[in-house]
């Protein structure tokens, strides 16, 4: 026997129903939903005077789990983890493990100082500093007219 939530709310046209229930309850399992989902950070990167900066929203991840290298002038940004939920029941009816991974690659710039680089890890965001060299820094001064 299959057990089938059922929505009375839904209104279908269905000429038989309950049989759109049956596909929405497959879908809507959190082993699909968690594959079609994009596990990929997103990346704010900006600028300033004397450094650029990469921001990752990446919640839920210690700052353990990064793995952070520089290779000639692209900056990799890793993470590797595996997760099992048991809730220490020998006797259980769904026991789910998922394993995540995902690189984002950034090219620094030639004005950038692949000697000075720090990330900090605060509240699912890893914030990375990248430092200017430098020649590569703005100088602004006033110019008098003769």
């Amino acid at each position: 026997m299959t057990l089938v939530k059922f929505n009375p709310a839904k209104k279908n046209g269905s000429l038989m129903p309950g049989f759109n229930d049956v596909f929405d309850s497959i879908f809507n399992d959190t082993f699909f939903n968690d594959r079609l989902t994009s596990r990929v950070p997103a990346a704010n990167i900006s600028e300033t005077e004397d450094h650029y900066h990469v921001e990752l929203a990446a919640p839920g991840l210690k700052k353990e789990e990064f793995k952070l290298n520089l290779d000639r002038n692209v900056l990799n940004v890793a993470v590797e983890q595996g997760n099992e939920n048991n809730d220490g029941a020998k006797n259980y009816s769904k026991r789910e493990y998922s394993y995540n991974s995902w690189v984002r690659s950034f090219t620094l710039p030639e004005s950038a100082n692949a000697e000075s680089i720090e990330a900090t890890y605060t509240d699912g965001v890893l914030k990375i500093d990248i430092a200017k060299r430098e020649e590569a820094k703005i100088v602004r001064r006033q110019i008098e007219i003769k």
